[in-house]
């Protein structure tokens, strides 16, 4: 076999292993097919993008066996922490969620399905209905919120504390620019 023919198979192999492999193997095709490109925002939006999956995935693992994913779980959480007794409004929630209308309403309804919620008519508009935590809603939350906040401690326990504030001012940074639109005004 020639050398051509085993680069080309060592290319064709799929990359099994972790992060740090794939995002090795990553920068070392860029550099043989494009040696003047720079990849390196690719590869920190890569990682950053696994990060989060890995993150949630663990994270997921206190509430799926209930069987609700990560987007009801977040509505039940901002249910406990910001509803007033009587509830919130689809608009309040999405405020609080930044979940856009038509995904609150099926949310809420699949939530609504399973007993953890409670549509009510408001008492001072009849035509805006609030939405709160039912009885069952509020105790399975409350069982579940120290696993959850146990997961995520799990997940950071690795960093020190000031790495994760470190993190925290970073990721914050980030998002603040991506938020401001100023990407979009530099190019």
């Amino acid at each position: 076999m020639t050398q051509a023919a085993t680069d080309e198979r060592a290319l064709a192999q799929p990359v099994t292993g972790n992060t740090a492999t794939l995002l090795s193997r990553i920068e070392q095709d860029w550099r043989r097919l494009r040696p003047e490109l720079d990849a390196s925002p690719m590869l920190t939006g890569l990682l950053l993008d696994r990060l989060g999956s890995a993150f949630a995935r663990h994270v997921e693992q206190t509430y799926s066996e209930e069987g609700i994913n990560s987007s009801n779980w977040d509505l039940l959480l901002t249910l406990l922490r910001s509803a007033p007794a009587q509830g919130l409004t689809h608009t309040e929630l999405s405020d609080l969620t930044a979940i856009s209308g038509p995904s609150m309403t099926n949310r809420v309804t699949r939530l609504l399905d399973k007993g953890l919620v409670e549509r009510v008519v408001s008492a001072t508009d009849r035509r805006s209905a609030l939405v709160r935590l039912s009885p069952q809603g509020r105790a399975l939350v409350e069982r579940l919120l120290p696993q959850h906040i146990e997961r995520e401690q799990q997940a950071l326990s690795v960093l020190t504390a000031e790495e994760v504030d470190a993190l925290t001012r970073i990721a914050m940074k980030i998002v603040g620019h991506l938020e401001a639109g100023a990407v979009n005004r530099q190019t």
